[in-house]
């Protein structure tokens, strides 16, 4: 969508969005080449055993097709929910096609989630249809009996009780399919997003939410795509990250994704994979970033011909700036947005040099404000609300079950994010800090309602009160402040108890790493936690510290 041109301000006076109709995701990233070159390829999966499998364009398009006749075999209409309990694999990108193909809403899903976690969305949702792994699967039958809707369980994996083989299933249908006509303002995702009282809320996005993403990645990756480009993550597909960021992005373009589920993510592993496929672009979180920069001298040990790097999520700072230019000779682009609104502002080194500590300007298309209290544009140099004029391309439609809420993310024509910033005069936007409580842990956004709810489940806890806690490598680790009820006494044993109560049932990286048991929370008097008192707690903590040194 954007032009080339020599200045931010000619790139941004000749935008002009190109929205259809009739649009469908499905159709755009894989029919649409596979139509045109059906040898072109969409995937490069790397297996853990070091091989390399590729899929092309026309191999997503007749899976995708002989899913969609399975899909609508089994019931499914126009609008029915379907969920993805899967990694980085390429059944899951042939499962969102094949879904929005057949007109279905697909809803990712971590595979990180616990069972009370991925039994709240499967009922918020209403999903009727899993597609999962043998792992999924296990966990998905302790909750079965709690989700009437849910009929089917489509597994990867063979022979495994309780579910229908996805490859098998799908083996038996034609791999031809009419695609639904659908239109750009048609729902076509569910992606849930922490907030900072109670359960997630379904962000639901329109098909044209690709649409919407495309500036921004184009921006943030140096007006992507170039010949000879090659993207990866390491971002999980259930992510907005990983999958409208990188994956959907990538396929619109016709560009490869490299695909490479990590048991666990090594800054050796990284570099290697960066090597073997001469990976050229790839949007990697700040912690991610960190990770790698503990390696000694790595331009000298791997054969390293990256173009572009974005990253977003935190805010990065002139070490990890310098330290992209001295590894991979190039500025890390930074960019911003969140589930509801993503890809709204970014930097670009095609464009303007970085500004550390400044995340960047409005991607063309989007108009990015910081407001004040009354909902106008605060003047220059003034903190204010950051803010994103309606209607947007990019904008989710509204919150799944939750009018209330959605009503309360606007503030007359404005999406409020929740964060605030400062703008200059040039209107490059500086991130300050969040106006709620959401944590953000090595590229994960953490509500902590949720995470206190499920504490307040454990037998010996009385009240829990969550916050972030500053951590160099993650930027933020979950801590928990714990009353215990009567009689009760506290210990490291229970603390690892707790600890595990919560990996357990919500996700691996939701659960508090640093626990501590008090007396009192800090309370309003309607009975509110005051997380405020919390951090403030810590921030003292740290000072004292400073003192004493």
């Amino acid at each position: 969508m954007l032009k080339k041109r020599q200045t931010y301000e000619e790139v941004k006076e000749e935008f002009e969005w190109e929205i259809p109709e009739y649009y469908n995701i499905g159709v755009d990233i894989c029919d649409k080449w596979a139509l045109r070159e059906p040898d072109r390829t969409a995937l490069i999966v790397d297996r853990t055993n070091g091989d390399t499998e590729r899929y092309s364009f026309g191999d997503l398009m007749r899976a995708s097709n002989r899913l969609a006749n399975l899909l609508l075999q089994m019931g499914i209409e126009r609008e029915d929910r379907i969920a993805i309990l899967l990694p980085q694999a390429p059944e899951t990108a042939i499962a969102h096609i094949g879904i929005h193909k057949a007109g279905g809403i697909s809803i990712p899903l971590f595979m990180l989630f616990g069972e009370e976690a991925l039994q709240y969305r499967l009922e918020d949702s209403g999903a009727r249809i899993v597609v999962t792994n043998k792992t999924g699967a296990a966990r998905l039958s302790k909750i079965r009996t709690t989700l009437p809707e849910l009929e089917h369980v489509l597994c990867i994996d063979e022979d495994v009780a309780g579910t229908v083989s996805f490859h098998q299933g799908i083996q038996a249908h034609s791999d031809i399919f009419s695609p639904a006509q659908t239109k750009a303002e048609d729902p076509a995702l569910i992606i849930y997003t922490s907030g900072t009282t109670g359960q997630p809320k379904g962000a639901l996005h329109a098909h044209r939410v690709l649409l919407g993403h495309l500036p921004g990645v184009e921006i943030s990756h140096d007006f992507f795509p170039v010949a000879g480009d090659k993207i990866w993550t390491p971002a999980d597909w259930a992510w907005i990250g990983g999958l409208l960021d990188v994956l959907f992005p990538a396929l619109h373009h016709g560009i490869a994704v490299v695909c490479r589920r990590f048991d666990k993510f090594t800054a050796e592993a990284a570099f290697n994979l960066i090597e073997k496929h001469g990976i050229r672009n790839a949007f990697i979180p700040p912690t991610a970033l960190k990770m790698m920069r503990t390696v000694n001298e790595p331009e000298k040990r791997w054969n390293l011909k990256m173009r572009t790097i974005a990253s977003g999520g935190e805010t990065l700072g002139v070490e990890l700036l310098d330290w992209g230019q001295k590894t991979f000779g190039l500025t890390i682009n930074e960019f911003y947005g969140q589930t509801e609104c993503n890809m709204i502002v970014s930097s670009c080194a095609e464009l303007m040099p970085a500004r550390p500590g400044i995340i960047g300007r409005p991607v063309p298309g989007h108009q990015v404000e910081v407001l004040k209290e009354d909902g106008k544009p605060a003047p220059v140099g003034m903190q204010g609300d950051i803010a994103v004029k309606a209607p947007d391309p990019v904008m989710f439609l509204r919150y799944w079950n939750n009018l209330d809420a959605t009503a309360a993310k606007y503030k007359g024509d404005w999406l409020l994010t929740g964060d605030t910033g400062i703008r200059d005069a040039d209107g490059w936007i500086k991130f300050v800090g969040r106006d709620d409580d959401v944590i953000t842990s090595s590229g994960y956004r953490i509500g902590p309602g949720e995470i206190e709810d499920c504490l307040l489940g454990h037998p010996d806890v009385e009240l829990a009160g969550v916050i972030g806690k500053p951590d160099a490598a993650r930027t933020e680790i979950v801590l928990a402040f714990i009353v215990l009820r009567k009689g009760v006494d506290p210990s490291d044993s229970l603390a690892k108890e707790i600890q595990n109560w919560v990996k357990i049932r919500l996700a691996a990286h939701e659960y508090p790493r640093e626990v501590r048991f008090v007396d009192e929370l800090p309370m309003t008097t309607t009975g509110k936690i005051i997380r405020a008192d919390l951090r403030r707690l810590i921030t003292e903590e740290k000072e004292t510290r400073i003192r004493k040194s």
